[in-house]
């Protein structure tokens, strides 16, 4: 059963069954079960396939912004500070698709395990840190057209934003890269 079935809108019916809006689902149909607080092996193949889309996302966010804030700064005569916002931001984005790879590399092992759910997580701190500082410098870059929503800029500034909320969020992957190095179990891990 779920962990978190009240959240859902789910509610247990006195047997082990699950109401869903109205709906029964019989404890025969739920595919998969464990303990609550627990990582399911399940979530290690979700994990290592997922995390690495969701955040192709992002990138995507953070790679359109940049087209947006070039477009925009290239209306003007560049001076020298535009210049290093242009190659700072540049950076950053090379950064995210580095860490983007490196997650796609774990999902090429086609081995989902504790290991390559690490490798997904630091991949995911490191796509969102640097798709989120590209796009910080994307709104710098195109300076205050960048807060019309005519540039489009200002909602991918909002939208980036949501790459800090997915799990593991920053605290629980450094507990769970931290237990890895140190060969502490992480099946708690959250």
């Amino acid at each position: 059963m779920l962990d978190n079935w009240r959240t859902l809108g789910m509610r247990g019916t006195g047997s082990n069954d699950v109401v869903i809006d109205g709906h029964i689902v019989p404890e025969a149909a739920v595919a998969a079960r464990r303990k609550a607080g627990e990582w399911h092996p399940l979530f290690q193949i979700i994990a290592t396939t997922a995390f690495p889309l969701v955040y192709s996302v992002y990138l995507g966010v953070a790679e359109s912004a940049r087209d947006i804030a070039i477009a925009t700064a290239k209306r003007k005569t560049p001076d020298q500070h535009a210049i290093q916002l242009a190659g700072r931001m540049d950076t950053e984005l090379a950064a995210a698709r580095l860490a983007r790879e490196w997650m796609l590399a774990a999902v090429r092992l086609n081995a989902p395990s504790a290991a390559t759910v690490n490798q997904v997580m630091m991949g995911r701190q490191l796509v969102a840190r640097h798709a989120i500082a590209a796009v910080e410098y994307a709104m710098e870059l195109a300076g205050g057209a960048g807060f019309y929503r005519a540039t489009g800029l200002e909602r991918r500034f909002r939208d980036i934003q949501a790459a800090r909320y997915h799990p593991l969020q920053s605290g629980p992957q450094a507990q769970y890269a931290g237990s890895m190095a140190l060969g502490l179990p992480v099946d708690r891990v959250y």
